[in-house]
């Protein structure tokens, strides 16, 4: 399928349908420079893992053991990266999705799952409009099936980076991880896991945070303004900062890694929702460069 290009004002936007819904590319184009906004994918790229924010959709980050269970039914999932023994992100990141409309500066993706090992049927939207100042995307979950769903959401994006390169965001809580990337405990958000106004390449960081404001303020020297990421609707946040550098990602989600694994009592605290037939939840993400405007 066909790459979409979105324009308005200087900001460029790419999208690929059919690469698990995902983003491409988004810049800021001015006369004689083209500046990346998210990390830069090949043109030719085809796997999700190397462009430049997908959605996490009907659950984010991982399931332990790729197994939980869910009002007598027993859930088993196969792997589905490379190197992981847990499944992660759900199923909307590694299927197509159906372009419902595409104007100039807007379009709707849709992507549906007819069952199978996630044994729920449902049906997911990507409503992504481009304006002068920013990008939002709001994504969208429905359950088409005759039985409750859990459900979460999430957006995965990602950002070049340098030592200049700089996050202030408020987190209240940290999840700390075993060698497999699940969670064994949640202490303070401070130290090392204190997310307020500092550099954010190279942090040796592949963590969770609950009590998220909602909203982060990403700078670089390079970018023609800081990015508000903002996400009022997403209550937890994921930081991946590889100890090699050269890259973060900042993620938007509403609840905590693993938490199908927890008690349904927990769920509520951690974030996971249940949707009953017919029902349907939505995760807001903006990407905003602050200075500019319509």
């Amino acid at each position: 399928m066909t790459d979409l290009l979105l324009r308005a004002g200087q900001l460029e936007l790419v999208l690929s349908p059919s690469v698990g819904g995902a983003i491409r590319s988004f810049a800021w184009v001015g006369d004689r420079a083209r500046i990346p906004l998210m990390r830069e994918s090949h043109s030719g790229e085809q796997s999700v893992l190397g462009l430049a924010s997908f959605p996490l959709v009907p659950f984010v980050n991982r399931i332990r053991g790729g197994r939980f269970s869910f009002r007598g039914r027993e859930v088993v999932l196969a792997p589905n990266m490379a190197g992981d023994i847990s499944p992660l992100h759900g199923q909307g990141w590694l299927g197509p999705w159906t372009v419902e409309s595409h104007g100039n500066q807007d379009a709707e993706l849709r992507f549906v799952h007819e069952g199978g090992e996630w044994p729920w049927t449902y049906e997911a939207l990507q409503v992504v409009t481009l304006d002068q100042a920013g990008l939002s995307i709001r994504l969208m979950c429905r359950n088409l099936d005759d039985t409750p769903m859990p459900c979460g959401l999430g957006q995965h994006p990602y950002f070049a980076c340098t030592a200049d390169t700089r996050i202030d965001t408020q987190v209240r809580t940290a999840f700390e991880i075993d060698e497999h990337v699940l969670p064994v405990g949640e202490v303070p958000a401070t130290g090392r896991f204190d997310l307020s106004d500092r550099a954010v390449c190279g942090q040796d960081l592949d963590h969770g945070f609950g009590g998220w404001s909602g909203e982060a303020l990403l700078s670089d020297p390079a970018w023609p303004a800081p990015l508000h990421l903002s996400s009022p609707n997403a209550h937890f946040f994921q930081l991946y900062s590889p100890k090699s550098g050269g890259i973060f990602v900042a993620e938007p989600v509403t609840h905590a890694n693993a938490a199908l694994n927890e008690p349904e009592e927990r769920w509520a605290e951690l974030g996971m929702k249940v949707l009953e037939p017919g029902e349907e939840m939505r995760l807001d993400m903006r990407l905003e460069l602050l200075g500019l405007s319509e």
